[in-house]
């Protein structure tokens, strides 16, 4: 566990953790890096995401530096998103921690199980 004596960074990188670890932050990054350059409805059909969530995930991602907004004045105007160099970085521990999961679904799902069982006794 990270605390201010040992590490005096602790703080910021549990702000920089806390932005890039959450649900949807993940699942954009891991979207952009799978798909490329996706605009905006394309990312809210394939995550299964609230417009507003999207939205707000996505200013985040982009003022963290992780995602570039590309703005195309036409008529209906055009927004796409993809990776920054650093998105692209965080590419691979994102699609480690997303493959994580799913190899070890049937396992949680099992543990799930099993503790619901004993909390019920």
């Amino acid at each position: 566990m990270l605390d201010d004596k040992h590490c005096p960074d602790s703080q910021r990188i549990n702000e920089v953790l806390s932005r890039v670890g959450d649900r949807w932050s993940v699942l954009v990054v891991i979207s952009l890096a799978q798909y490329g350059t996706m605009r905006f409805n394309e990312l809210k059909r394939n995550l299964g995401i609230s417009q507003r969530m999207l939205s707000l995930t996505l200013k985040e991602l982009e003022r963290d530096g992780l995602v570039n907004r590309t703005y195309h004045p036409t008529i209906p105007p055009k927004v796409e998103y993809n990776l920054t160099e650093m998105g692209e970085s965080f590419r691979e521990p994102v699609m480690a921690l997303g493959y994580w999961a799913l190899e070890n679904l049937s396992k949680i799902d099992a543990a799930r199980e099993a503790y619901d069982k004993g909390a019920r006794s």
